[in-house]
């Protein structure tokens, strides 16, 4: 790699999704010779949501941590602006990654087009191009905007050149670089495999299902939860079903008094990224509303249903193993597609991944950088 001058990068992470994307961006920053600095916004922020996840990616303490924690979406947005900008002034980068969708990406790409001319500095956004058309998702609007005012755009899949064209983005911002979840995926696959994880928990490769709950469309209504577990209950008629208890699920549920249709469901606490890994890797077919674990299921060869009325990914649909669930969501329904997805099978690993998924993207993100 060949740079006139090595630049000075600061990388952002806020939340659980975040810490996948930088950790093979940091790793390939490191052999070139750079040493980023990162800055944890400190929107997820607990041992569940955080810190397992940086012991288990190897991921170095924080240059800064600026502590929002929760809030709503404004006031998380609002503290995350007010905190990054004197970090900004201090640091002075060449470049601000942001990565994602989260309220953290936008705040920090807000606060850095705002200062971009007086400390001359330029921002690129890890993920872009991504779009669920669905302007009801706040990921939407984050991603959305920051993709308009970022000078970068490095894309996950082929499909997101399309998306930011019709949007009247200059093709010359835009560079395809492949998806970064699958570098941590590739890296980390085989500590997961050696985990043992699911034997512990006294489950069979291949022999049960994995679910994951957790956006608001899905758990913050009665109709919308009732449904979903109904359709997770159903499902443990026929194999085990695992369930990882996101915390906001949880309330949901202790909320609206459901918990009487757990009963036949494996539940366990919000898991650490090797676990969950472990945990997806095994599974006969895994029932989520993430969008990572549509990727990760795709470059995994493992049957996806994904629990929502449209995917930002729908690469996964059309190049991997994800389909989606009927909308709105019904149990029978969400019963039947899952019995749909495991008789269908398991292909092997890497078979069904689009261009690009390859782990290598984070190499071609710091060309790009150096560039």
């Amino acid at each position: 790699m060949i740079a006139s001058k090595i630049p000075r990068i600061l990388l952002v992470a806020g939340a659980r999704p975040n810490f996948m994307k930088v950790a093979p961006i940091l790793r390939a920053a490191r052999a070139v010779g750079i040493d980023p600095v990162l800055v944890h916004t400190g929107q997820h922020y607990d041992e569940s949501m955080s810190d397992t996840f940086f012991r288990e990616l190897e991921l170095p303490a924080p240059t800064h941590h600026l502590g929002v924690g929760s809030g709503s979406h404004a006031v998380q947005t609002a503290r995350v602006m007010e905190a990054f900008e004197p970090i900004l002034i201090q640091e002075r980068p060449d470049w601000v990654v942001v990565v994602g969708d989260v309220n953290s990406t936008l705040a920090c790409a807000l606060v850095a087009v705002k200062l971009k001319d007086t400390l001359g500095l330029r921002i690129a956004h890890v993920e872009a191009g991504l779009r669920s058309g669905d302007w009801r998702m706040p990921e939407e609007v984050n991603r959305v905007l920051t993709d308009r005012i970022s000078d970068l755009l490095l894309t996950p899949s082929e499909d997101a050149l399309g998306n930011l064209v019709r949007e009247g983005i200059p093709q010359e911002r835009v560079v395809f670089v492949g998806n970064v979840m699958i570098d941590t995926l590739m890296h980390s696959l085989s500590c997961a495999r050696a985990s043992g994880f699911p034997e512990r928990l006294g489950l069979l490769r291949g022999k049960y299902a994995v679910a994951t709950l957790h956006r608001p469309s899905n758990v913050d209504s009665l109709r919308s939860l009732h449904a979903a577990l109904g359709g997770l209950r159903g499902l443990a008629n026929h194999v085990p079903v695992v369930l990882p208890l996101h915390p906001r699920t949880r309330r949901s549920i202790e909320a609206f008094g459901e918990a009487s249709l757990l009963r036949p469901i494996v539940c366990t606490e919000p898991l650490g990224y090797i676990d969950m890994l472990a945990l997806t890797d095994g599974a006969a077919v895994v029932l989520t509303d993430s969008g990572g674990l549509q990727e990760e299921t795709t470059a995994l060869g493992v049957p996806c249903v994904t629990l929502r009325e449209q995917t930002e990914r729908p690469i996964t649909v059309t190049h991997g193993t994800n389909r989606l669930a009927a909308w709105p969501l019904n149990a029978e329904q969400i019963e039947l597609a899952a019995l749909a997805a495991l008789k269908s099978g398991r292909v092997a690993v890497g078979e069904r991944c689009p261009a690009g998924w390859d782990g290598r993207a984070a190499e071609r993100i710091m060309s790009e950088l150096c560039r």
